[in-house]
């Protein structure tokens, strides 16, 4: 998970203002309908901690719509620290960035977390990484808590435009291991996992979001 590559101007990163904080318009794009959807189901108090927080303003957006959840941003690269911390300042509920690999064993360390987000990975990683953030997401997440997996994916019937099937030769011209993943081989990996609740939802500009929770830990009889 350390590969730099050539991105469409969607996905693209401005270059950092004179505060080190960084702006990518897609994520100026998506925050909304993705901050919609995740008001309808997160959870209103506990622990959330975002896999590859980037710049920092999805981040920053979710911790203050949703003032009660404590939120841990990550990344893997060292650069976006400082653009997720200067981000983050004046966020009470906004703790510091980590450094973070996910494709390696992280739950001991920071779960449980009662929410799970990860926003535009999974197509920019391999399936063996991929298998490897849903095992340990399966460890961390705690029962009855929730991960929320945005981005696009292959569907059964194939690629959902035109602009999705480009991207991932695009992203396959550049390294053969990466690119979109089925929806299919995501929602049976999240099965392995122990989320036994995996829903798909229907996002702008041709991505999904899973809803994958792990069930309630049973009541004593």
């Amino acid at each position: 998970m350390t590969r730099k590559l050539h991105l469409p101007d969607t996905t693209a990163v401005n270059e950092a203002a004179d505060d080190g904080r960084r702006f990518a318009p897609s994520a100026g794009r998506n925050a909304a309908p993705i901050l919609e959807l995740l008001l309808q189901h997160a959870p209103e108090t506990g622990k959330a901690l975002e896999i590859a927080s980037g710049t920092g303003q999805h981040i920053r957006a979710f911790a203050e719509a949703l003032p009660r959840l404590t939120w841990q941003p990550t990344d893997l690269a060292e650069q976006n620290l400082v653009s997720i911390r200067t981000w983050s300042e004046g966020t009470p509920n906004l703790l510091p960035p980590i450094l973070m690999n996910a494709a390696q064993p992280w739950a001991g360390e920071h779960g449980p977390v009662d929410l799970l987000i990860t926003v535009n990975l999974l197509h920019l990683i391999s399936d063996p990484e991929m298998r490897a953030i849903i095992e340990q997401a399966g460890r961390a997440v705690a029962p009855g808590g929730l991960w929320f997996l945005y981005g696009p994916f292959r569907r059964e019937t194939g690629f959902a435009s035109d602009g999705d099937a480009a991207f991932h030769a695009s992203l396959q011209s550049q390294e053969a291991e990466i690119g979109y993943k089925d929806v299919t081989a995501v929602t049976s990996a999240l099965n392995a996992a122990g989320f036994d609740q995996v829903e798909t939802v229907e996002m702008p500009a041709s991505n999904l979001t899973f809803l994958a929770r792990k069930a309630p830990t049973p009541r004593p009889v």
